[in-house]
């Protein structure tokens, strides 16, 4: 059985947790292209070694970040977005873009 450290619930088993991809760099969504943001969304660089990843613990919907080793699938570390990121970004909402709105 693989062990995940969350930190915030502690060590549980893998089977809780929830891929959420690679960790990159967000591109400025008022200037990019739609292809950049495709990109950016939906495409990883799929590297052989380290990677930094979004996980989430799926009992407690808490997302954290863990750096891993792809090759050796080990889990180097894992802790809360706040060490990384220091303010939110929020995108203003868009009525004519939700679901059901599309023409």
């Amino acid at each position: 059985m693989k062990i995940m450290p969350c930190p915030l619930n502690g060590p549980r088993n893998i089977s809780e947790f929830v891929y959420g991809g690679e960790l990159t760099e967000m591109p400025d969504p008022d200037t990019t292209s739609d292809r950049e943001w495709a990109d950016y969304v939906f495409f990883s660089d799929n590297t052989a070694g380290v990677v930094i990843e979004w996980w989430m613990h799926a009992a407690s919907s808490y997302w954290f970040i863990a750096e891993r080793h792809t090759v050796t699938d080990e889990i180097l570390r894992t802790y809360d977005p706040s060490e990384r990121f220091t303010q939110r970004i929020d995108f203003p909402m868009n009525h004519s873009d939700t679901v059901g709105d599309r023409t």
